[in-house]
């Protein structure tokens, strides 16, 4: 399993998302350390889309850790997995190949740049449903949360 991870998220929560967010992160930092790191959105209405993806980007790859596993959010050309492949197929296999830090990166409104995308070792999605980034990030610190119950053998209401 994995021993560390790092959120690159795009946009600050407020509100029911982060009070999510905060409850699966406070969870996971039982079994290992999560960093959860906020960039800046760029304004939509003030720049182009080309620019608020640009600008967003250079933020995104400067805050990446050197040599993490870098797993992109993205619902258009991300693999889809079970909750239990994600425990025992994808975060696993990391652990016990040495690449236990693992980096998480979730866009803003516009998904991310092509920079960002082709940083990634991987590109994960949570289906075709398009759903707000807010809402992205505690489906992921849940479905971590889950991958380390589901590892260790534990209950968890699936």
């Amino acid at each position: 399993m994995i021993r560390r991870a790092t959120i690159i998220a795009v946009g600050k929560l407020k509100g029911w998302s982060k009070d999510g967010a905060d409850d699966y992160a406070g969870r996971l930092r039982k079994h290992f350390p999560v960093e959860v790191v906020e960039v800046p959105e760029s304004d939509m209405n003030r720049l182009p889309p080309a620019e608020v993806l640009f600008s967003e980007a250079g933020r995104i790859l400067k805050k990446l850790p050197d040599g993490a596993h870098v797993v992109v959010l993205d619902r258009e050309r991300g693999k889809q997995f079970p909750s239990e492949d994600l425990a025992a197929r994808r975060l696993a296999p990391l652990g016990e190949s040495g690449r236990s830090h693992v980096a998480f990166v979730l866009g803003g409104a516009l998904g991310l740049a092509p920079e960002v995308l082709g940083r990634a070792d991987e590109a994960w999605s949570f289906g075709v449903l398009t759903m707000p980034h807010a809402l992205a990030r505690v489906v992921l610190l849940e479905q971590l949360y889950r991958a380390v119950k589901i590892h260790r053998g534990e209950k968890y209401h699936w």
